[in-house]
């Protein structure tokens, strides 16, 4: 009997090497994901979400050094360390196929000179190549994403955002991964289309699919996440159920962020994130945070707190 897939990372690391510096992008992050959930990574803009789903997926740079595991199993398929497999692995049997990415910036990565119908047939049959019909195969799952089947005659410059996101999407879909990445899914668009992305969302969740959702978008995460993880430069600073997270806040950075929000005291947490290439000693919040003591001269390990669930922090906020 198959066992239900799952995707565990454990200690995982990032590095770049640059010119006279080290680019600490992710440090130490682990997380499990399986169908039927959506685990919202949550952080300004820099913290390292999308470096940790490049790391995933192998697209990593050259110059780019990975540390820790990532591991794809379950199902009627052999397990893979995502980490260490060749790029040959990858293409033929998790990108599209175990794992779809929803890429930020959909329209730029669309190919500008074919239409959208175009584009899905071609990766209808790099998946399927037995399907007889892959022009029906691509309105199908076209119409799972909320297109019609008129919108696939346009060429990428002729879709709106919106459109351009649900083209992505249903080319995420085509080769039926149980596991989407979505990476800055909202940006760019106004609440209607926001809304409607969520929903499909959701939608895909409730279809027994796992959501690993890239966002800054704290609202965005109340709709859709199950659970939240907190990442400031490059680590997981609070992890827990989204109503949590977001209600009852541990970590002053997280406090920090639900504040800046419009509904609550749209105060942006003072200062700027420190550098990847020049991360301040101990905790890396504390050039920024109000609550300081002296404990926070050393890293905080992210563990358990008594309102029950992880945080990284040697004074966390109080709950009541």
């Amino acid at each position: 009997m198959s066992t239900p897939p799952e995707l565990d990372v454990n200690g995982l690391w990032v590095r770049f090497t640059v010119p006279g510096a080290q680019v600490a992008a992710v440090s130490d992050v682990s997380f499990r994901i399986q169908p039927g959930e959506c685990l919202a990574l949550v952080g300004e803009s820099g913290c390292g979400k999308s470096v940790l789903a490049a790391a995933l997926l192998g697209f990593l740079p050259a110059n780019a050094e990975v540390a820790g595991a990532g591991t794809l199993t379950g199902g009627d398929r052999p397990p893979v360390e995502l980490l260490t497999a060749s790029d040959q692995v990858l293409a033929r049997t998790v990108r599209g196929r175990r794992i779809g990415l929803v890429p930020q910036s959909p329209a730029a990565h669309l190919t500008p000179v074919r239409t959208a119908r175009a584009q899905l047939e071609e990766t209808v049959r790099a998946h399927h190549r037995a399907e007889s019909n892959p022009r029906g195969a691509a309105e199908r799952v076209a119409a799972r994403a909320g297109l019609r089947s008129t919108d696939l005659d346009r060429y990428p410059h002729e879709l709106s955002g919106g459109m351009a996101q649900r083209v992505a999407t249903a080319l995420a879909l085509v080769g039926d991964p149980w596991l989407l990445i979505a990476d800055e899914p909202t940006t760019g668009l106004d609440r209607d289309l926001v809304d409607a992305l969520l929903d499909e969302l959701r939608r895909l969740i409730e279809e027994h699919r796992a959501v690993l959702l890239i966002t800054h978008d704290l609202a965005a995460a109340r709709r859709v996440a199950d659970r939240i993880a907190v990442m400031y430069a490059g680590r997981f600073v609070e992890v827990g159920p989204a109503s949590d997270v977001l209600e009852r806040p541990l970590h002053p950075y997280t406090r920090g962020l639900i504040n800046s929000l419009p509904d609550r005291a749209f105060a942006p947490i003072p200062g700027l994130p420190p550098l990847l290439t020049d991360l301040p000693a101990g905790c890396p919040f504390r050039p920024r945070c109000p609550r300081v003591i002296p404990d926070c001269q050393h890293r905080p390990p992210l563990a358990e707190h008594t309102a029950g669930h992880p945080v990284a922090c040697y004074r966390p906020c109080p709950t009541h």
